[in-house]
């Protein structure tokens, strides 16, 4: 397989993830749906967490076992400050965010006025919209780690693997599109096109980036500070669908969705490993 197709295969892999995005199109949608359609997501990323956290980890575990003391140091101190990189980075914007919003409503008269304009021209968007631009940035890293496996192997001249790989991802990625969706739906301000296609872009492009890479240079170190990265801005994401889901609906609905969801992931990846077996 000629670097070409490779990069066409891992474009391709990538571009699946525009399959469910016209979810966020959806209007008129009751409270009980769109909690659903949250909880699905929730249950995909729960999935995406702890497999993104299980590839990370496994190389820190096998440094250690062997005893490869300077080598475990490192790639732990990477795991740790990516993790904590993506989850917190994440929680302090969110919440300088929320301090802006609340400057511009209680500050005094027209300057009160004046600063809400600032704010909404600086954000331009409704808090659904940053949390499907939260999901597709963390669902993005985790993309560019797969990307990277797609690269490695067809390197490696393991074109087998690479095509169940990109054959798996590109499942995966069709269930991460309702996931970065899911928040949008039944919005008040119905999504674009464009803004859809830009959600797109920042979950399935890392993918072909991660691919471009991966035929050129491996780094078992860039994987783990990546798969780290996105697993823990995935689990801020989590307890933000979490909240929406408990607002909206009963809790009994929102866990037949988080279970529908953890189905959805763990069905791709059993057909990923089963084509590879």
């Amino acid at each position: 397989m000629s670097t070409a197709q490779t990069l066409l295969l891992g474009a391709i892999a990538g571009l699946t993830i525009f399959v469910g995005l016209p979810l966020g199109r959806m209007q008129n949608v009751s409270p009980a749906t769109k909690a659903f359609l949250a909880a699905t997501a929730t249950g995909v990323l729960i999935f995406l967490f702890w497999d993104v956290l299980s590839h990370a980890v496994g190389p820190v575990e096998t440094a250690l076992k062997e005893g490869r003391g300077g080598r475990f140091a490192w790639l732990a101190f990477l795991l740790t400050a990516g993790f904590f990189t993506g989850l917190m980075s994440l929680v302090y914007y969110d919440t300088w965010m929320k301090r802006r919003r609340r400057r511009a409503f209680l500050g005094p008269g027209a300057a009160s006025t004046a600063e809400f304009e600032h704010d909404h021209h600086f954000t331009g968007m409704s808090p659904a919209r940053w949390l499907a631009i939260f999901i597709a940035t963390g669902i993005g890293l985790h993309n560019f780690s797969e990307g990277l496996a797609i690269g490695q192997s067809a390197a490696a001249d393991q074109i087998s693997l690479a095509i169940v790989l990109i054959i798996g991802f590109g499942l995966h990625n069709a269930t991460e599109g309702l996931g970065i969706c899911a928040p949008l739906a039944g919005d008040k301000e119905r999504p674009s096109w464009a803004f859809l296609g830009v959600l797109g872009l920042i979950g399935g492009a890392p993918t072909f980036l991660g691919t471009l890479v991966g035929q050129f240079w491996v780094s078992e170190a860039v994987s783990i500070l990546f798969f780290a990265l996105a697993a823990g801005s995935i689990l801020y994401v989590v307890m933000e669908l979490l909240n929406v889901g408990r607002v909206l609906a009963s809790k009994t609905l929102v866990t037949w969705g988080v279970l529908f969801g953890l189905f959805l992931g763990f069905s791709t990846d059993f057909i990923l490993v089963a084509a590879g077996a």
